[in-house]
């Protein structure tokens, strides 16, 4: 992954790729095949090669990896602390569910709103108008409830247009976790009641239920979500935590947990009671629960010390076998193999067009599929109008960083002219 083919291996090829996926001109079909499937390729079209290139990765399920380890501490966490009449797990496991799903499955079945910005190019890798790649695991979830599940967690990969930075990568991973109740479950999460608790009403929604929500419903579902999550960040990282109130449109009340990390409050997962109409939708009317969803780099990065999410995906065994270990559970901070200076260079050109037209993360794809990960940061550094041009300009500080090997000034002006050749073949800017 980390750009081997810079120093002489690497052509012109990889642009004319890049831009014939980006622009949709196709010289033999407009499909594109992925695991022996054919796609039809439209409008929404803007996945790239080297994002499905990641699908198969898998990093949560290697041996000896970070997001590995965290996936098992977080399984037996739950194997644990929650079983059933038996004695056996409540939760099952579902880790290799496949990455393509419908919009339906990613935003309709969740209750996402039809203009919320989720849903929208700049933020999607899409397929076509019908299908993309998740960009959250929570859009498994409806299958599972409809196949007859009530507890389950779902480790993925999920797939993202972002900013490039050392916390920010186009696929990442996620744990997603949904617990449902019956009445007489809810009960015995409420010894002290008098009486079975009444779940469903018609009522009013107000900031701490759901219209179709008892009070005493959803105040029992929110003490078992929080106190749950509480004491798996306890277990994981053993530090104090509050709870902030949030907003989610699949579920209410929302909230997000943070946790104290270097002195700071620092956001660690979101979460709520399900939106009732979600489990209407998954043919489940009567019963309550709740949804969390993690980003398991996130975790992984504060667990173990990882300063860039890069690293996640280097194959070097200087990074890997440091987490080679025979307990799941051993304390593993990982030490740097070697520091190397990062080499930034500016970007500058004119946009082909109406500045609203032109998507940040468009030329963040475009700069990921020339350079790779040979690409620390990317940052927007100055922007504005020519008044007599009657043209709009950005510039970009691409800082270029080797994860396993220094950089020369001319290495990086080879890579930075073809990622200069490349907006202007694909993006249709003009260099300045």
């Amino acid at each position: 992954m980390f750009i081997a083919s810079v120093l002489g291996k690497f052509t012109t090829s990889r642009i004319i790729v890049y831009h014939c996926f980006f622009k949709r001109k196709y010289s033999n079909s407009n499909q594109i095949f992925i695991n022996g499937k054919s796609y039809e390729v439209d409008s929404w079209t803007n996945v790239t090669p080297k994002i499905i290139s990641y699908i198969g990765k898998n990093l949560h399920l290697q041996k000896s990896h970070p997001l590995s380890l965290l996936r098992e501490r977080i399984t037996n966490f739950f194997y644990f602390h929650y079983k059933n009449n038996r004695g056996n797990p409540l939760f099952s496991v579902y880790d290799n569910l496949y990455p393509i799903v419908t919009v339906e499955q990613n935003f309709d079945n969740l209750l996402v709103p039809e203009d919320h910005v989720s849903r929208n190019k700049s933020d999607c890798y899409y397929l076509n108008s019908k299908y993309l790649l998740r960009g959250h695991s929570s859009a498994h979830e409806n299958e599972l409830i409809q196949s007859g599940l009530d507890n389950f967690l779902i480790f993925s990969d999920v797939y993202r247009r972002d900013q490039i930075d050392s916390s920010h990568y186009p696929v990442f991973h996620q744990v997603e976790g949904v617990r449902l109740f019956l009445r007489h479950e809810l009960f015995s999460l409420n010894p002290d009641a008098e009486g079975s608790i009444d779940v469903f009403e018609k009522g009013v929604r107000t900031e701490t239920k759901q219209e179709v929500h008892t009070y005493d419903a959803a105040r029992v579902v929110e003490y078992s979500l929080k106190s749950s999550l509480t004491a798996l960040v306890r277990h994981l990282f053993g530090q104090k935590v509050r709870w902030v109130d949030a907003y989610f449109p699949f579920t209410h009340p929302s909230f997000e947990l943070e946790m104290k990390f270097n002195g700071e409050w620092m956001e660690l997962l979101g979460c709520g009671v399900l939106e009732h109409q979600t489990l209407v939708k998954a043919g489940v009317e009567d019963k309550i629960g709740w949804a969390f969803g993690i980003g398991l780099e996130r975790l992984a990065m504060i667990l173990y010390n990882i300063p860039d999410i890069r690293l996640f995906w280097s194959t070097d065994p200087g990074f890997l076998n440091q987490f080679n270990v025979s307990d799941i559970n051993t304390n593993v901070k990982y030490k740097p193999i070697s520091i190397y200076p990062p080499c930034p260079n500016d970007i500058s050109f004119w946009l082909p067009g109406n500045a609203d037209e032109f998507s940040d993360n468009d030329f963040y794809d475009l700069v990921r599929t020339v350079a790779g990960d040979v690409v620390e940061q990317v940052n927007l550094v100055d922007k504005f109008y020519h008044p007599k041009k009657k043209l709009y300009s950005r510039t970009y500080r691409i800082v270029y960083r080797h994860m396993e090997k220094t950089l020369t000034q001319e290495e990086v002006n080879k890579v930075h002219r073809l990622v200069e050749e490349a907006a202007e073949r694909s993006l249709e800017v003009k260099i300045r």
